[in-house]
């Protein structure tokens, strides 16, 4: 039996098929969160053709993935996503049934750009957010995002030693299975938290 759902979004470079992605959903299964994974149209495009595409401008991302969300009403919803699909979990999130959201390493900027930062909607959001992140993410590390003074209902967590898909380093002694572990068993606390 399911105690929740969560709708989870694929990054800009790999669907739902990558290791990623099947990792968290056996996780959250495991966990009695049903969790639902879909391909944007350019990704499956992409993977009907063999031809890498970039992805849809943001409208028609967040058109995708609200075409996705459950209408039965029978599970509290979550939506999340790793990276690009986490920031779009985030753009529908206010307006959506879904009642909090998760963000596996969220991009809040590009690689090398850190003046490029795509937090500004966040502060709309009334709903809360919960985002792992890799201690060595490049689309923000911690010390980046401790002065990007987020609101209080946004928790950043961090997944120790990790890069932005949590892949670690051998001197860390972590595997990457045990930071997708501990990033999983973060995401199940915040969901039971908020469900009360």
């Amino acid at each position: 039996m399911y105690k929740a759902h969560i709708v989870l979004a694929h990054g800009a470079g790999q669907g739902m098929e990558s290791d990623f992605m099947q990792e968290c959903k056996r996780l959250f299964e495991i966990n009695a969160i049903k969790c639902t994974l879909f391909n944007f149209d350019y990704m499956a495009i992409a993977e009907e053709t063999g031809k890498r595409r970039p992805p849809d401008r943001l409208p028609k991302l967040i058109q995708c993935f609200e075409a996705q969300l459950p209408h039965d009403k029978d599970l509290p919803l979550f939506v999340g996503g790793k990276s690009m699909g986490g920031r779009v979990a985030t753009h529908i999130l206010q307006d959506s049934d879904a009642i909090a959201a998760i963000c596996l390493g969220y991009p809040f900027h590009p690689p090398g750009k850190p003046e490029k930062t795509r937090t500004e909607h966040l502060s709309q959001i009334k709903k809360s957010i919960l985002v792992l992140q890799g201690e060595r993410d490049p689309f923000g590390k911690p010390a980046e995002i401790c002065g990007y003074e987020l609101p209080g209902n946004i928790q950043v967590e961090y997944v120790k030693d990790g890069e932005h898909s949590f892949k670690t380093t051998k001197a860390s002694g972590l595997s990457w299975q045990d930071n997708m572990q501990q990033a999983i068993t973060g995401a199940v606390r915040f969901i039971d938290k908020v469900m009360g």
